[in-house]
């Protein structure tokens, strides 16, 4: 399973009716994955605005929406901006901090989070981030910490759960790991999970297995992106390039970020 350090957090505020409409359309464009018409929309209410917490909201759904259409220096700018608007927005350093994960400056991605965690010491994106970049660090221990300590705040935490398997995937402890989604799969059969124990058994080369789990996930949701990256990578180990570069293909149009899989591009002509 590849890492993913993106968060899409817009708190919610009293707008006037022109504003909320605006906001709305705004909104509507990033659920349905338009992120042009988001980058648009988002950056106009942002100009606009001179409530300096509202000001820091749009200028999060730009970043993030820049951020999805691969202009990853616009988007740092647009958080910034919205940093300077609301130095107190918990989601700007939510996406800060992922942000400097995502560019490997993992200093800044933890004291970010460790500011965020100030004004929500319960912030679930901050830990899954922190505990991400302290994996890259090798600082295991601390990384393991984190998703405990999370999991132990919010056991129904989806996310938190399925990263501490994958992180013991990771860790070799793959027998671990199969077991732990093999639960989650039981109390909750979502795509992210089948996809999650496809990465398992693809790591152990049960190729069939994985084949079989991914192919669930995409039924199950269609528009999840991870799981045509998952295909994919089977597919490559398996000698199918030519599939596997239609599946990454799809991975980006339905959303998914084009850094995290440029090792996978390389092999194939997307541009």
């Amino acid at each position: 399973m590849r890492k993913i350090y993106t968060f899409m957090a817009i708190g919610t505020m009293a707008l006037a009716p022109a504003q909320l409409q605006d906001s709305k359309a705004a909104d509507e464009c990033f659920r349905k994955a338009d992120y042009k018409c988001a980058e648009t929309a988002y950056a106009s209410l942002a100009d606009k605005e001179r409530i300096g917490k509202l000001k820091a909201q749009f200028y999060n759904g730009l970043g993030t929406s820049q951020r999805r259409l691969g202009k990853t220096q616009q988007a740092f700018t647009s958080y910034q901006n919205a940093l300077k608007a609301d130095p107190n927005s918990l989601d700007t350093y939510v996406n800060l901090s992922s942000m400097h994960a995502q560019w490997g400056n993992k200093q800044n991605a933890l004291d970010f989070a460790a500011k965020g965690l100030l004004l929500d010491p319960a912030n679930a994106d901050l830990f899954l981030t922190r505990a991400k970049v302290y994996e890259e660090l090798k600082k295991n221990d601390l990384a393991e910490k984190d998703y405990k300590h999370l999991i132990s705040i919010a056991p129904d935490n989806l996310i938190a759960r399925t990263n501490y398997a994958t992180f013991k995937m990771n860790s070799g402890k793959l027998d671990d790991a199969l077991k732990d989604y093999n639960t989650l799969i039981t109390e909750k059969p979502e795509s992210l999970l089948y996809n999650n124990r496809a990465s398992v058994y693809l790591a152990q080369k049960k190729y069939k297995e994985a084949t079989a789990d991914v192919e669930k996930a995409i039924k199950l949701d269609p528009k999840f992106s991870l799981s045509y990256v998952t295909k994919a990578r089977i597919q490559f180990e398996t000698n199918r390039a030519a599939d596997a570069c239609l599946n990454l293909e799809k991975a980006l149009k339905t959303g998914f970020e084009k850094y995290l899989i440029n090792d996978l591009l390389k092999k194939c002509a997307i541009k």
